[in-house]
């Protein structure tokens, strides 16, 4: 008889039936369709075959039957003394049709971005994901969004020819005040609107550097900048940052790096650090805006996060005045991921180069949204929700962070924002893995690393890991994984 059909009352009842598939085939079925999700990303390891076996409580044999199946597909491939390892399906044969054999391959991103946002998809509407990376939909108004819609939606007009090439007059006028409450003198002439904050950072990219260039980066930093940057076929320096004094990145490697690299740009978050949570200090500042007049850098500051700080906090734009700074910012964290409105503010010069890009890109931005964000905006709404939201995140990030030391785990930098950067002791990566077969969705330290790196370090989104449930779940994970 076939081993891998061999099994107890035990190891039934975890891994059910499914017709006559024997549980190598059952398991295997189940890593596949992780693979297929992006669950688990090229160059990820699966776990050890003992640790398996008693992970979903079966035979080694069974498992050894699972990989092997999974080798035999091109989904896996096994390296002597190391274990098994997913494979990148671009790079099997097996797996290419004719349209991916004719084009020439992309350039591979640093670590696959798309896994952690496929999850997040997945993720939406079920049980808490601790690795996600928006605020929880119970907080948002749905109410004020419907409110500004159909006051917009009052005046169809303007709906049957493109928008202006800059964006909306309504929403840029508004927006210019926006800044001025930040401290950061824009007019609405150095505004651009864009799809959402990423793309106001893509059409920074794609005005500022060609193919070949090189550009500083945070390290550690949001994994679909990486991506998207080296999609563009740029190379990527990254920049320590989270742990030196006054939140700031390493000044002496930054520096080293501008004199040996001369690099395009630089894209770093002043403002609540994803995923450090950390904000420069005045200081912190003055010393990057210092090496950047010294050496001809721009720097693009991504201020995703914005209205879960206080309005006070140091920008880099503030302190410049948009000379060598592009500011990128949008509304999709506070109001609704689904409403893709961001924006660029820059010097009248780089503002014209960046509208032609937008135009070769996409034309216009939907104009009805970014007036409807303007209504939110003018009438104070979108603050006073704002407000409300970082009152609960207050409250759900106690909790959390306490829920956290209570589970044994440190924080590498204080609790602040949105996001907290945690020390759990074992392998976030084989964590994370564990870990999906009961629900839960982490975001491993791998992914905030320009090239992938294992440790102990992950991302809590506090506003999502309230639940006790979860930390006593890491808890035996974390155990099972440490036996």
């Amino acid at each position: 008889m076939d081993p891998t059909t061999q099994f107890t009352a035990a190891e039934d009842a975890l891994l059910p039936g499914a017709g006559r598939l024997s549980l190598s085939e059952q398991l295997a079925a189940r890593f596949s369709e992780r693979i297929a999700q992006r669950l688990l990303t090229p160059g990820a390891r699966l776990p050890s075959v003992r640790d398996c076996a008693r992970h979903h409580r079966v035979s080694p044999s069974t498992v050894v039957g699972a990989y092997d199946l999974l080798q035999a597909r091109g989904l896996v491939q096994a390296r002597p003394q190391r274990g098994y390892f997913v494979r990148d399906a671009l790079a099997t044969p097996a797996h290419r049709g004719p349209a991916l054999q004719a084009a020439p391959p992309p350039l591979p991103a640093p670590v696959d971005a798309t896994a952690l946002i496929r999850s997040m998809f997945q993720a939406q509407g079920g049980r808490p994901a601790p690795g996600m990376g928006t605020l929880p939909e119970a907080w948002l108004d749905a109410p004020l969004l419907q409110r500004a819609l159909r006051r917009v939606c009052a005046q169809p007009e303007a709906w049957l020819r493109y928008g202006e090439p800059a964006g909306s007059p309504r929403l840029r006028a508004a927006l210019s005040q926006r800044l001025a409450d930040l401290g950061i003198a824009a007019g609405a002439g150095q505004i651009v609107t864009s799809v959402g904050a990423t793309h106001g950072l893509d059409l920074i990219a794609r005005t500022l550097a060609a193919p070949g260039d090189t550009v500083l980066v945070d390290e550690p930093g949001w994994a679909v900048e990486y991506a998207r940057l080296t999609r563009l076929g740029l190379r990527l320096l990254p920049v320590p940052r989270g742990h030196a004094e006054g939140g700031g990145p390493d000044l002496a490697v930054m520096a080293a790096l501008l004199r040996e690299h001369r690099p395009r740009f630089y894209v770093t978050v002043s403002v609540l650090h994803n995923p450090t949570g950390v904000s420069l200090s005045p200081g912190a500042a003055h010393q990057v805006l210092k090496l950047a007049e010294a050496h001809g850098l721009t720097i693009v500051e991504d201020d995703t996060y914005a209205w879960l700080a206080p309005t006070h906090a140091t920008r880099l734009a503030q302190l410049d005045g948009l000379k060598r700074t592009v500011y990128v910012s949008g509304f999709s964290k506070i109001l609704t991921p689904q409403w893709r409105v961001g924006y660029v503010a820059a010097a009248p010069a780089l503002t014209e180069r960046l509208i032609n890009t937008k135009l070769i890109e996409t034309l216009a931005t939907p104009g009805p949204l970014e007036d409807a964000v303007a209504l939110c905006l003018e009438q104070g709404s979108l603050r006073r929700h704002a407000e409300r939201v970082a009152t609960r995140l207050a409250a759900a990030r106690t909790r959390s962070a306490r829920l956290a030391r209570e589970a044994g785990c440190r924080f590498v930098t204080p609790p602040e924002g949105l996001f907290g950067w945690v020390d759990v002791g074992c392998d976030t990566e084989a964590l994370a893995l564990a870990m999906i077969d009961d629900g839960w969705l982490l975001a491993p330290g791998t992914l905030f690393h320009a090239t992938p790196r294992p440790g102990t370090l992950m991302r809590i989104n506090f506003g999502t890991a309230q639940d006790a449930k979860f930390w006593q779940a890491l808890q035996r994970a974390r155990d099972a994984l440490a036996r």
